[in-house]
């Protein structure tokens, strides 16, 4: 990977981590409030949980696409395991190109149906669902970018590539 983007990709999974870790203490927060406001003051709030969710949601969304490396992924890799090098660059890139592929060809419908939400709303939070859910259109475009990276490097033949299934080692975007 060339420098400038490898100092690109580092500093978005930083800031990707910061934001991260401050969904995770709003979760948390949230979490807490909801058990004060429940067990002492016997008056339960929607909106805690309805936050927790939500914080959850980008969390995972947010993390995977941007967070976590290549490496870090849980991979059942038992049958690739037993191939050779070329073989399992073979099986990567064709992995990770049906992997772009099928998010590629779900994006446009994807899109429409977030935006398509805009008539909802969350219930206690009323917060329009097509904002809600625009996340998960970040997080397809992501790995369709991830994807055909990967896909690029194990057809140039990185062992990286290989070594850890679709994504190649350490700097998967």
């Amino acid at each position: 990977m060339p420098h400038r983007l490898h100092g690109a990709v580092e500093w978005i999974r930083r800031r990707t981590e910061n934001v991260v870790a401050a969904l995770l203490a709003v979760m948390f927060a949230a979490f807490i409030v909801q058990i004060v406001f429940r067990y002492l003051f016997n008056f339960p709030v929607g909106w805690s949980s309805e936050l927790s969710v939500i914080c959850w949601l980008y969390i995972v969304l947010l993390g995977s696409a941007f967070w976590l490396r290549g490496h870090e992924e849980i991979r059942f890799d038992l049958l690739t395991d037993l191939l050779g090098p070329r073989a399992r660059r073979l099986v990567a890139g064709v992995g990770a190109l049906a992997i772009g592929l099928l998010f590629a060809s779900a994006l446009p419908a994807t899109a429409r149906y977030v935006a398509f939400m805009k008539v909802e709303s969350s219930s206690y939070l009323n917060i329009r669902m097509d904002l809600l859910y625009s996340v998960y259109v970040v997080f397809a475009v992501a790995l369709v970018v991830r994807y055909a990276w990967s896909a690029w490097r194990a057809w140039r033949g990185s062992e990286a590539a290989a070594d850890v299934g679709v994504a190649d080692k350490g700097y998967g975007l």
